[in-house]
This record gives C-alpha cells, structure tokens and sequence, in this order.
C-alpha cells in the first residue's frame, strides 16, 4: 500500500503534464512565448506577461506596454518595500545609508520606466524622425532604469551588509531588474512595429 500512495503523485503529474501539453496554446500565449524567446531570462517573461493574454492579444505594441507595465509595478512595489526598510529600528548605520541610496535609485527606476510608458505612447501618433526619437527615449529610460537596479543592489556589496535586509533587497532588485531587461528586449525585437 505504501508503494501505491508514493506512487500517486508521480502518476497524477504525469498525466496532468500530459494534459497540459495536450491542450493547445491561444494564440495570444503562443505570441508571448515566442516573443519572449528575444530575452534574456525568457521564464521571466512568460511568467510575468502569460496573465495579461487576453490584452495584449498578438499585438506587439500591446505586449511592449505590458512589459513596461509589469515593470512598472514591480518597481514601485520594490520602491514601497525598500522605503519601508528606512523604518526600521536597530540598523547599522551602514546599513542605513545603503538602504537609502537604493531608495532613491528605486525611486528613479521607477521614475524612467514611468516616463518610458509615456514615450510608447507618444510614438503611437508620431512618424519619420519624430518616431525614431520618441524609441530612442524610450530605450534610454528603460536602459537607465536597468542601470538604476543594479546600483542599488551593488550598494549592498561586501560582507559588513550580508544578512536579511541584504538578501530580500538583492531578490527584488534582481526581479525587478530582469522584468526591466525583459522589457528593453521586447522593445528593441518590436521596435518598428508600433
């Protein structure tokens, strides 16, 4: 009997991959997975844009916006998150300031990728030389933004910072941080498809 109930779940993920891989895809996650091959960490990406299916059908403005969206959201939700760290009671003074800096870094991460969504906008109603500057833009924030990510998570190196604030920091810099890269590699793929 025991070797019927250990058996069980193996089983029962087997036949539920199967059916998983029996059911065709829509195709607007067929389009997001292969979009998403374009970047970097593409688990990331299908992971983060596959709820927003239905919006972003197959159109590759749509999924660009999205990508900005999400990392939009992950930005801010991270900026929320570092700013309540500055609360703490009981940190190093060290500590302290590394957390700081990274707010205000999160801060302008947030601030780019905000003003990359305005520039997608903008590039909807723009053609010739007007577009190419408003995807230049675009490209610049969201490169900036990246940039933005990874200093803050370098404010933490060193041993005299390791420990849980470290740690969490680093887990949502670096998600934050390949959302954004998602996104940039979205916009470069689709760039004269807006």
């Amino acid at each position: 009997m025991a070797i019927i109930n250990s058996t069980l779940p193996l089983i029962l993920l087997s036949l539920t991959a199967a059916v998983v891989a029996a059911v065709p895809a829509s195709p607007a996650a067929s389009f997001i997975r292969s979009s998403c091959r374009a970047t970097t960490y593409p688990a990331v990406c299908v992971q983060s844009l596959s709820t927003y299916a239905g919006a972003i059908r197959g159109s590759p403005r749509q999924l660009v916006a999205t990508a900005l969206s999400v990392s939009v959201e992950r930005a801010r939700a991270t900026e929320a998150f570092v700013h309540r760290l500055t609360k703490f009671r009981g940190l190093k003074r060290r500590e302290y300031a590394a957390i700081k800096d990274c707010l205000e870094e999160v801060s302008d991460s947030v601030d780019r990728l905000s003003k990359s969504v305005a520039e997608l906008q903008r590039m909807g109603r723009a053609r010739g030389p007007e577009y190419t500057w408003h995807l230049s833009n675009l490209q610049t924030w969201v490169s900036a933004a990246l940039t933005d990510d990874s200093t803050c998570a370098d404010g933490f190196s060193g041993r005299a910072l390791d420990g849980r604030i470290k740690n969490s920091i680093r887990t949502r810099m670096t998600h934050v941080g390949q959302v954004t890269s998602n996104a940039l590699a979205l916009c470069n793929k689709y760039a004269g498809n807006y």
